[in-house]
Order: C-alpha cells, then structure tokens, then sequence
C-alpha cells in the first residue's frame, strides 16, 4: 500500500516548484500525496525566510503535528530556506522533528527517508551542493493535470541586498544549462502543459559561470521555438541586470507575455543605496521607460519595502512619487522586518512600527485606486484568455489569465481548460477582472 505525504507550502513560486520537485521524487519512493494531513506518514513544512516571522511561523506548523507524530508514527520534516538557515536548531527545539533539509538537499530525500526508517536516527541535512546536481529537474513521467508548469533556470543570488537573506540560504548564483532546460521544457510540452515560466532569484543574470555562453534572452528565443508551448513568463528580475537585449525580447518573442515583475523596493536614492539595490530611482524609471516604449501593452509589477531603517517622510514621499509615475498593475507590499544574518539587522535607525503600518497601509490605498482604474480600463477590450480550472467563486465558472498575468473568471465548464479564447472584459475589479467569451463571428476577434 502507497505511503501518503502532506506538503504544506510557504512563500514564493520557488518554494511552490521545489514542493512539487519533492511530489515526484517521492512517487518514485512509493509515496502518493494527500490534501489532509491526518492520513499522512510524511509531513514536510517546505518554509520560506523572505517574509516576516518566518520562524515563528514554522514552529507553530510544527506545533500543529505533533499529535500526528504521537498517534500515527508520521515522519515530521522542515525543508526550504528556514530550513538551512536554522538547521540543527530546529531539532534541538523540537524533539518529535524528524528530518531538516536545507535548500540543495531536495535530490536527497528518498536517501534521507531511507536512513530514518532504517536507524531511527534523526537528520539534518544542509550543506551546499557545489555541483549542481540540487538544479537537476525531476521530470514528471505521465500527463499533467495543469496547463501551466515553473522550471528552474538558476538559483540563489550574488547580489547581497543589506535586506535579503536569500543568499545566505539559497547560495550564490548558479545557472542550468540551456540544453537540460530546453529538454525538460519540451517533456512538459509533451504532457499537455501549454504555459511555462522559468524560475530563479535573478533570471536576468542566468548563464553567469556556464560553460556555455547563452544569455536569458537568448534562452528565451530558444524556448519560443518549442513546438505546444503557448506562452512564456518569467520571474524574478533585478533592475541592475535588466539589459536592453531581453527588453527588445518583448517585441521580438510571440510566446512571451507581456508582463514583468521589477522590484524597486525603495523611490528614495538614499535608502536605495543603504539597501545596495546598485541602481537609482532614475535609472528604475528609465527602464520602465524603455520597457513601454518597446510593448506598450506591457503590465508592470515590482515589490516594495516601507519602513526600512532610516527611512524618512521624503524618502516615503520618493516611493509614492515613483508609483504615481510609473502606474504598477500591482505591488507587492510590506514592512521591513529583520533577517538574522544580513547586514540591515546591525542597523540602528529602526522605524517604529506604528510608522510602517502607517506608511503601509497610505501606500497600499493608493496602489488599490490604480490597479482598479488600470483593471476598469480593460472593459470592453477582447484578450486572449489560457483557462487554467474551474473559479474559486462559482462552481458555474471558470478561470484563467490574460498574457499580462490578469486573472478573468468567465461562465463556462471543464472543457475549456487548456485552451485560449478570446474573452471580453465586461467589469474590472481591484483584484480581478469579468469576461465573456467572444464568439468566432466576432470582428473584434481580430484585434487581438
């Protein structure tokens, strides 16, 4: 009888891909995943540290389980970036924890699985692959139930922002061959997934260190060529390294949405240089330039941090001045919280909390009133519509997104999933949009 695993997942569409990398070494291991917890004989907490309170998080996970481990015997591990940050902490403050795998131990699971059923014995696992073989792809072995997939192009960062700790748990910059993710692109091709996007810390930086001298734009040409892939996406980018060869790539690519995540973090020079981003609010600002210029029907979105030590009224008043010039489709937004290990938890000059929520919660109004006014300015527009699966809201609807990442739910059934259709936007609202399928008779078909 197939042994179940619950993965339960925090944080980026990273941690999302490297779940579903675990899924399948594990189906290989006599595993089948469950969506409840209490038939479980393996519970993995798959943890990211971006976020606030990231540890505190993970212990109340583990708190949850600890029944579990006690009734039923379930193996209990901690995986991802908490994971390497803390290691052998984590079982030394929780005695039923079973496993710690860090972040390029994923390959290594069925092999750990195998120790602690053989001795007993507990493991923590976190040293750095220098290898790369924790890059290697698990490719899945029949159709996928999805139409759209992530592949992991690189990983980790070299970048060292004063407020990131994801170099200190994800390690240095270190590139795929184009080869090996053009093949697994083309097996996912093959499964029936029409939409891909390629995954990494710093996806402009890819190919740094290769053998091979093939750039993130050119690897996106090579993938635009692959026979069943529909679209392409791609995140995240970093300002600094976002070069006008992969701009000119929005025009030059039918398979690429015309959509790009571009953190800013800060409008004020200042803290931008505390935070060592290596750019400024105006070289930001002539890049977001150039990208309308090249594809006017791009959407922009970025992620921004209020709050950070030393962060004044005017250099608040520089990240506003930078939305209202740049009108983002959406933000991801949130207070400076410290990580243990980087350079701004030595900061002094802290901004009290009331003041961060407050700025919050200022900055937060006003990206509501544009991405509303920017979602109600598609109204009547026809967009090419990928349905992904049935709506959230109504069992009578379906969902999916426009190629610049917009969510529409619209009345159909399960047999549009997998296709692209021609949708009208008929309402805009903050966090999503209304459409209607457009009928193939329909003139306005045509300006897509």
């Amino acid at each position: 009888m197939p042994k179940r695993v619950y993965i339960e997942t925090y944080g980026c569409q990273m941690n999302e891909h490297d779940s579903e990398q675990m899924l399948r070494l594990l189906g290989h291991c006599d595993y089948s995943e469950t969506k409840d917890a209490k038939e479980a004989d393996l519970v993995l907490i798959n943890t990211c540290s971006v976020r606030e309170k990231p540890e505190h998080k993970v212990y109340s996970a583990l708190g949850r389980y600890k029944w579990l481990k006690e009734k039923r015997g379930t193996i209990v591990g901690v995986a991802g970036c908490v994971a390497q940050q803390e290691g052998n902490k984590l079982l030394e403050r929780v005695p039923y924890l079973d496993v710690v795998i860090g972040t390029h131990a994923i390959p290594m699971l069925p092999q750990i699985l195998q120790r602690i059923k053989v001795s007993g014995e507990r493991v923590c696992e976190t040293s750095y692959d220098q290898d790369g073989e924790y890059l290697k792809a698990v490719l899945p072995g029949k159709s996928l139930d999805k139409v759209k997939s992530y592949v992991t192009i690189m990983q980790g960062c070299d970048h060292f922002c004063s407020f990131c700790i994801v170099p200190h748990v994800r390690g240095r910059e270190k590139s795929r061959s184009s080869q090996e993710i053009i093949e697994e692109v083309k097996h996912l091709a093959e499964r029936g997934i029409k939409e891909v996007c390629l995954l990494g810390q710093n996806v402009n930086s890819y190919g740094k260190g290769l053998k091979e001298k093939t750039s993130f734009s050119e690897l996106l040409g090579h993938i635009d060529q692959i026979e069943g892939i529909k679209r392409i996406r791609f995140t995240t980018s970093h300002p600094k390294d976002l070069s006008e060869e992969l701009i000119q790539a929005f025009t030059k690519l039918p398979k690429l949405c015309e959509h790009i995540h571009l953190p800013f973090q800060s409008g004020s020079d200042r803290i931008l240089k505390t935070m060592h981003r290596g750019y400024t609010k105006e070289s930001y600002l002539e890049k977001i330039e150039r990208l309308k210029k090249v594809c006017s029907s791009i959407a922009l979105t970025a992620d921004v941090i209020v709050g950070f030590p030393g962060e004044e009224e005017e250099d608040f008043r520089q990240t506003l001045d930078l939305m209202e010039k740049v009108q983002f489709d959406d933000l991801f937004s949130f207070k400076y919280s410290l990580r243990k290990g980087t350079r701004a938890a030595q900061f002094e000059d802290k901004v009290e909390e009331k003041v961060k929520q407050e700025r919050l919660s200022i900055l937060q109004e006003i990206q509501k009133r544009i991405t509303l006014k920017k979602n109600q300015e598609l109204e009547g527009r026809v967009e090419e519509v990928l349905v992904e699966g049935l709506s959230k809201q109504s069992a009578q609807d379906v969902t999916g997104r426009t190629r610049s990442n917009k969510i529409v739910n619209l009345k159909g059934d399960l047999s549009l999933i997998g296709k692209l259709i021609p949708i009208r936007i008929v309402q805009g609202y903050a966090h999503s949009l209304r459409g209607e399928i457009v009928s193939a008779q329909d003139p306005s078909i045509y300006n897509l």
